[in-house]
């Protein structure tokens, strides 16, 4: 990577001789309605931590605010809160619908954007967009409410509340002087045709860490003259907070208000929501008179005129500014001298930042491709979240509460005693998904590696230390259910982390690949001994993390009894032995006892492919010569076993397992290369019917793949239909040709069905609302992208397919999947009209200007028109689009 002072700020981290990510945005968007908050005896966390208990009750675990940022211990935070003068209570957090007011579960109903951020935070911008009407809470809940799954979610714009430009921009940015020492500006500028007023109050305070066990607080924020507050925690160095103007001070404590909540005394009068029950309820005695708290806001009060803005100037810093040494002028007051290089220091910073990321476009790009890419960074940076989550803390409860009901020990996480938490983690979305989720992470670390490679490959490490894995060698998969399974993409991320590390530097860091190395170990062996039930090779992961694109739910037992071999859970096993197979031969060019196990997962690929394709002594094979395609079988006992004929992604995933051996590497490990040749000569029952390295291709290369050419050809066939797969914006998850043949499954008198769904599901089978039935998703055609390029390195141009198929246009296997990667890339451009298919016909973002060039990167997207569906802050895998705009262009 070139040196930039960004670039000499991340290796001023790496080495830990300047802490620049002591501060970051990892305050989460959403702390109320988690697993973590949640001490009820049914598991009803949604109900137990509503939003409405949020403003006036403290959290255990986790901290949230607008646009906010803490220290990575989360000990102090600092936020914004915004009051129009008509809501009914302070704007201090986002608000959403639960999983059960959702039509389509649980999904944030406000506008909000994440706009840039470098690696170590030195540089962030946000901006929140604020109605000057009442915002619409109840409304949003009852109209939700009142739809059913086949209509549409109601969301914000549809209320009306946005027409005629009545809102505010209300833009906050943070630039770092110091690694302590942050310049804050907030810029409001009002859209409306007429004059508005708004209150701003950027707020301070403390993470509850006191009342869980009786403890005194150890931490104070106190009056230091106008304008000033000063922050006391024991163990921090005291920093205080400038508040150009000297506003109005307001202080309370971050106290759960037991009255309001329980309908219990308080026991100290000045409580969490003190501060919203002075400015919206105009109680006086609700804020502490002496000036002190745990809580602090400095209150502005605003009136801006139609279509102007108003700047709000803070600092946040453990500088003493009094000193003589600072170069301002005698006769200042500290107030005063903490703005003198206030502006210098925001132009520096942007201007450094600007320089970080141009390298990482290419030079023949649109700057709408630029802005996306930006945006796309941006918000993976912004999903850093502080998690806290101790599973035995939180089972046993703590020494100051009620004893959490017995039944917890029989439900959600109670295996995981080991877990303990507490680390800056890359979240899937900050608010509906404010924990981290096993596989999604791992894609994250793909663009994130390009950016900041330490912190990747250190979340990757972090997933694996023996504090997140279970004893089991499980990882730990998402906070509502860590025994969940989701595919085990570890080793590919790890892989391709490693690989563009040394892209960069010229050196590959073997030390890491090897840590990962060791613990996947264990955890390939998990899988192995779990969900590898008849010892066949043939894998019952469950869920997969596909949610509910089968026909019944592949986490539960299967109604008709028997067992469910997944062409999907053996596949992604293919995969995982490709992957540790690449990582035990780049070892082994450094250590040759790495030779040995590479002969081990090079012998496991070939059992389980074998398996994939031929019919077992069980009866199942998973390939169907009659549609050239790969399907879930159902095997029941006593009977025969029966394909589930549902054309989805579940017989594309196939394809993952691939993979290419240079001769040159071969060579350089003749322990490893003798075993392989020799397993090819002897085991010809196994090697028959699959790509195992017997015919060199392009530069005598090797190719290893569950799916030989002729079989790869008929998938490419179905894939590529666009009547099938091949959407104008990527490939959907399952099959179009299901809208009109819907796969209808009799199972004991119950009649279950699988249709094409483009958009939200209609099925309540998994939950939430995700949907796997014919949206595009981000992961999987990433995937898909690599293993045609990996295919295309093999075969080179003497294999060349239809792309689309039908359309007499043949393509190599590289520019199909660059074809690919244009039409995933092409959901956030501009089009010939100026329009963003990821905005689908919300008209609005589509062509206001204070809209449309702000970029939401969703979870996943219509399969026919692109438009973003799910959760609208899913930068995690969606953010995979910086990493296609990097290496292909448009």
């Amino acid at each position: 990577m070139p040196q930039n002072a960004e670039a000499e700020r991340i290796a001023e981290s790496n080495a830990r001789t300047k802490n620049w990510k002591r501060w970051g945005p990892y305050l989460s968007e959403r702390g109320w309605g988690t697993v973590r908050e949640d001490y009820s005896a049914d598991g009803s966390a949604w109900d137990y931590f509503p939003h409405d208990h949020a403003r006036s009750r403290a959290y255990r675990w986790n901290e949230d605010g607008l646009g906010g940022i803490c220290d990575k211990h989360q000990n102090i935070c600092f936020a914004i809160a915004l009051w129009n003068g008509k809501d009914p209570i302070l704007k201090e957090r986002l608000f959403g619908l639960t999983g059960p007011e959702g039509n389509h579960g649980e999904d944030v109903k406000e506008l909000y954007y994440y706009l840039d951020s470098t690696p170590t935070h030195s540089y962030m911008k946000f901006l929140y967009k604020y109605p000057q009407a009442e915002y619409p809470y109840v409304r949003l809940i009852e109209e939700n409410k009142r739809r059913n799954k086949l209509e549409r979610e109601f969301e914000l714009l549809d209320t009306g509340i946005f027409d005629d430009d009545r809102y505010f921009d209300v833009f906050v940015e943070y630039a770092k002087a110091d690694v302590d020492d942050i310049s804050i500006r907030m810029t409001i500028a009002n859209r409306g045709p007429e004059a508005a007023p708004i209150n701003v109050l950027p707020t301070v305070w403390f993470r509850n860490r006191w009342t869980w066990d009786a403890s005194e607080p150890g931490r104070i924020i106190r009056t230091a003259g106008d304008g000033v507050l000063q922050i006391e925690c024991d163990g921090l160095d005291t920093h205080r907070l400038f508040c150009e103007g000297a506003p109005e001070l307001l202080f309370t404590g971050n106290e759960t208000n037991t009255e309001r909540i329980f309908g219990t005394p308080n026991a100290k009068h000045f409580v969490k929501d003190g501060i919203n029950d002075y400015i919206v309820g105009g109680n006086a005695s609700a804020v502490d008179p002496s000036g002190t708290g745990t809580k602090a806001a400095a209150n502005y009060f605003l009136t801006i005129p139609a279509g102007e803005s108003a700047e709000i100037r803070l600092r946040l810093s453990t500088t003493a500014f009094s000193r003589d040494d600072v170069g301002t002028a005698v006769g200042k007051t500290d107030l005063q001298r903490s703005f003198d290089d206030f502006d210098q220091v925001f132009a520096e910073r942007i201007a450094e930042a600007d320089e970080f990321y141009a390298p990482l476009a290419p030079a023949d790009i649109s700057d709408d491709a630029r802005n996306v890419q930006r945006q796309a960074f941006a918000g993976m940076l912004w999903s850093k979240q502080y998690y806290h989550y101790v599973v035995q803390e939180w089972l046993d409860g703590d020494p100051a509460m009620p004893k959490p009901p017995e039944s917890r020990w029989e439900g959600r996480n109670h295996t995981w005693l080991e877990l303990y938490n507490a680390d800056v983690i890359s979240m899937p979305d900050a608010w509906e998904y404010p924990w981290y989720a096993a596989w999604d992470l791992a894609f994250h670390c793909i663009p994130l590696a390009l950016i900041d490679t330490e912190f990747a490959k250190g979340q990757l490490i972090l997933l694996l230390r023996e504090w997140y894995m279970h004893p089991s060698g499980q990882i730990p998969a998402y906070e509502w259910s860590f025994s969940d399974v989701n595919p085990p993409v570890h080793a590919w991320a790890a892989l391709r982390v490693f690989r563009i590390d040394r892209k960069n530097t010229g050196k590959g860091d073997i030390k890491f690949l090897a840590r990962v190395f060791q613990k996947l170990l264990i955890n390939f062996t998990w899988w192995v001994n779990r969900k590898d039930e008849g010892g066949l090779n043939i894998f019952e992961g469950g869920f997969l993390g596909l949610d509910n694109i089968g026909v019944f739910d592949r986490s539960r037992p299967i109604p008709t009894g028997g067992r469910l071999a997944q062409s999907d859970g053996t596949s992604w096993m293919a995969m995982y032995c490709l992957n540790m197979l690449a990582i035990a031969i780049e070892l082994a060019a450094v250590d040759n006892t790495y030779e040995d196990v590479a002969s081990k997962f090079f012998e496991h690929f070939i059992y389980i492919a074998h398996a994939m394709n031929t019919l077992g002594r069980d009866g199942i094979s998973l390939w169907d010569d009659d549609d050239g395609f790969y399907y879930d079988v159902m095997a029941l006992s006593g009977e025969p076993s029966r394909p589930l004929k549902v054309r989805s992604m579940v017989g594309l995933i196939p394809l993952f397992a691939v993979s290419t051996i240079e001769p040159a590497v071969l060579d350089a490990l003749p322990d490893f290369k003798n075993r392989l040749y020799w397993f090819i000569e002897n085991r010809p029952d196994l090697t028959a019917n699959v790509s195992c390295m017997k015919t060199p291709g392009e530069g005598e290369r090797r190719l290893l793949s569950v799916a030989w050419r002729e079989r790869l050809e008929l998938v490419l066939k179905v894939m590529l239909d666009e009547n099938e797969f091949l959407s104008p914006n990527g490939l959907r998850a399952l099959s179009r040709f299901h809208k009109d043949h819907p796969f209808v499954l009799d199972v004991a008198g119950v009649e279950s069905r699988v249709d094409y769904e483009p958009a939200e599901s209609t099925s309540g089978l998994f939950g939430g609302n995700s949907n796997w039935r014919g949206p595009v998703w981000f992961p999987l055609n990433y995937l898909m992208i690599e293993s045609l390029q990996k295919f295309h390195w093999y075969f080179g141009d003497d294999l060349k397919v239809e792309c689309p198929t039908g359309s007499g246009n043949l393509m190599n296997l590289w520019d199909v999947s660059q074809e690919l990667s244009r039409r995933l890339s092409r959901l956030f451009l501009r089009d010939g009209n100026g329009r963003r298919p990821v905005f689908g016909g919300v008209e609005k973002l589509q062509s206001d200007p204070h809209f449309s060039d702000y970029i939401l990167f969703f979870e996943y997207f219509h399969g026919d028109d692109g438009a973003g569906l799910g959760a609208n802050h899913q930068t995690g895998w969606t953010g995979l689009v910086a990493k296609l705009l990097q290496q292909s262009g448009e």
